[in-house]
């Protein structure tokens, strides 16, 4: 089977897997303890006005026609409109202004594990029971038990107190670039028509670093752990032996035999950050104070935004799987011989 006709095919299974999702969030709108009537007009609404919207909403129709009208909609991207928190305003809409600041949060949650988990469980790995080995395995152990609540919390009360100075020697407001606080949505506007403005990017990137450290913090623990793990089984590994043998050096070993090997377990753990981004920006998002999807998608829920929760749980949903996708293809390029040829 060549690689083109693998992803074909894995496009074709995540069909059902879509539809399931959709029944599945269409009964829990429809079915759940939530009446949208009441969530439109409140929960004294009756009589002639609780009638029309019910007319309006479509829920005297057949429960089929609902669900066909449903998935017919969410199939060609129309999302509907919010009910409760931004009145009649499209989702589409919502999207637009509230995706970027999930994506920028998202970006850099994935880039610091990368950046700091791979290489610290590379360097463990290679040197094992050394000093830097404990080190960085307690490190990753202890990271990975701190709740992201608990993680945020704590990074809040540290970066609050360094205003003029504080215990740690520095001010986080004033250090590099100033902002006003550590709280709030990126402005994400350094880059036009005139190219990027650097001082606005410095001060985005220095508001999104603590919500992202936080949400990133789990899967730069595990991917340190992983990756410490992989090397230690590929080094230990008979062709690993054959290479010196060989008497090829030991540079040459770990970058073209070790690195690439030991990322294969990796793989799932990168692409499952998304998963985790996506629960962890729902409780960051709300305690950083950043309007982005997580937030909106916590107040649609207990405010009882119908349309605005569901259009953003498929949304969700469709990026998971996509990236399941995607994880599949990583798989048949880092190793041909996994997947695709059976």
């Amino acid at each position: 089977m060549s690689r083109w006709k693998y992803f074909f095919k894995r496009l074709l299974l995540s069909v059902p897997v879509l539809f399931f999702v959709m029944t599945f969030i269409f009964v829990l709108l429809r079915m759940g303890p939530v009446d949208p009537v009441a969530a439109r007009l409140g929960p004294e609404a009756s009589g002639a006005d609780a009638a029309r919207m019910r007319e309006r909403l479509g829920l005297n129709d057949p429960l089929w026609e609902q669900y066909l009208d449903y998935v017919t909609n969410f199939l060609t991207f129309d999302l509907g409109q919010s009910w409760v928190i931004y009145g009649d305003m499209d989702v589409i809409e919502i999207l637009s202004f509230a995706g970027p600041p999930t994506l920028w949060l998202g970006f850099w949650a994935i880039l610091l594990p990368l950046f700091i988990g791979i290489p610290l469980g590379f360097y463990a790995g290679l040197r094992p029971n050394s000093g830097g080995d404990y080190v960085a395995s307690v490190s990753g152990i202890l990271w990975q038990a701190m709740p992201n609540f608990w993680l945020s919390i704590i990074l809040l009360a540290i970066l609050r107190q360094t205003k003029g100075g504080g215990w740690l020697g520095f001010d986080w407001y004033t250090f590099g670039p100033e902002i006003r606080s550590i709280t709030g949505t990126p402005d994400l506007s350094f880059f036009s028509g005139a190219g990027i403005d650097w001082s606005m990017l410095a001060s985005d990137i220095k508001l999104i670093l603590p919500p992202a450290l936080v949400l990133g913090s789990a899967s730069m623990a595990a991917e340190l752990r992983i990756g410490r793990t992989a090397v230690l089984e590929t080094i230990n590994s008979n062709y690993i032996e054959t290479a010196k043998a060989k008497g090829l050096t030991n540079r040459v070993i770990v970058w073209k035999h070790v690195f690439r090997n030991a990322l294969i377990p990796l793989v799932p753990v990168i692409t499952n950050e998304a998963f985790l981004l996506i629960g962890g920006s729902v409780i960051v998002e709300s305690i950083f104070n950043i309007n982005g999807l997580g937030r909106i998608f916590f107040l649609a829920t207990i405010q009882g935004d119908l349309p605005l929760a569901g259009a953003l749980l498929f949304i969700f949903t469709v990026i998971i799987i996509l990236l399941n996708i995607l994880q599949d293809l990583l798989y048949t390029i880092i190793d041909p011989r996994v997947g695709y040829e059976q």
